[in-house]
């Protein structure tokens, strides 16, 4: 007796993802060169930097708030009328006059907004001052 070969055919239970997954890897990379040789094409104009020196100098006034609340004008102890009063002098010499604020880490941060508001009160320009990490 001869074995009987089955010419039943099984269906196949997964499917051979391979050609897929390489179209997709062509596809993929289609993409990224065609990004990139689009940036690339990108032109911007750019700001350019004034070659005058600055030829204007305004006077400048530092207020320091110490960690213990004392405020400090020009290293000099005043009250917070005493440097309204500093700040209204120093504007009427020169209207474009600014204040850098020194504010300690430690102090309070109330201090230094009754300064900011101060300024902003005066209409004076002002900025903060503060140290970079590391020094």
């Amino acid at each position: 007796m001869a074995a009987q070969v089955s010419t039943e055919t099984k269906p196949y239970d997964t499917i051979n993802v391979t050609p897929m997954l390489d179209l997709a890897y062509v596809l993929l990379v289609v993409f990224i060169l065609m990004t990139t040789a689009s940036v690339q094409g990108l032109t911007i104009t750019l700001p350019k930097p004034s070659n005058k020196p600055a030829t204007e100098k305004h006077e400048l006034v530092i207020v320091q708030v110490a960690a213990n609340g004392q405020l400090l004008v020009n290293g000099a102890a005043l009250s917070l009328p005493e440097v309204e009063r500093q700040l209204v002098q120093a504007r009427s010499r020169d209207p474009k006059m600014s204040v850098a604020i020194k504010g300690d880490a430690t102090a309070a941060y109330e201090q230094v907004v009754q300064v900011i508001d101060l300024c902003n009160r005066l209409a004076i320009d002002m900025g903060l001052v503060t140290a970079r990490i590391g020094t």
